[in-house]
């Protein structure tokens, strides 16, 4: 497998086309690339995660009417473009090209506490499809940084301190793996 800035050959991260040895900003996406491949996360895997999430998201009594408004008949599409992100921020592939920021924006029926609930389903899904608590801290380091962008943009804020036990448990973040 090959895209911009990954080849995958026997599972593990070699030189793409263009890769300059002597370009430290090459070496070191690979020496990444072959670390996030040892975790577990290769392509295949973060595609089957993007897949087994939104299944959830969908079948979830309350994220699921708010994703279907917006998706409708369009998930095949979603989940493509939701797999290419996965795998460009997963592996730093360099294979997707949106503004996701613009788009959730736009989101009228999103409320803050449905943050808490996203990251939570897509904690399981990680930790249900890969088994390794080392995985699904990276992968959610990840999330909920997508997390606390889309909702500074959204609401002006990010989210709220787990420690502070004053704030609602919707809220709260799920803690780490």
């Amino acid at each position: 497998m090959e895209m911009q800035y990954l080849k995958i050959v026997a599972g593990r991260a070699v030189a793409p086309a263009g890769f300059d040895p002597g370009n430290i900003a090459h070496r070191k996406r690979l020496e990444y690339q072959r670390r996030i491949l040892d975790l577990g996360l290769s392509p295949d895997i973060l595609s089957d995660i993007v897949d087994e999430f939104y299944d959830r998201v969908r079948a979830h009594p309350i994220l699921g009417a708010i994703f279907d408004q917006k998706i409708g008949p369009h998930w095949e599409h979603h989940l493509a473009k939701m797999k290419t992100f996965w795998i460009s921020v997963a592996l730093n592939a360099g294979t997707y090209s949106g503004k996701p920021v613009i788009a959730h924006k736009a989101l009228q029926d999103v409320k803050p506490f449905h943050f808490g609930i996203w990251l939570g389903l897509f904690k399981q899904t990680v930790l249900d499809l890969t088994g390794s608590p080392e995985a699904c801290d990276f992968l959610m380091k990840r999330a909920e940084k997508m997390a606390n962008t889309f909702k500074k943009a959204m609401f002006g804020k990010t989210l709220p301190d787990p420690t502070n036990n004053a704030i609602s448990s919707q809220e709260q973040e799920p803690p780490s793996c």
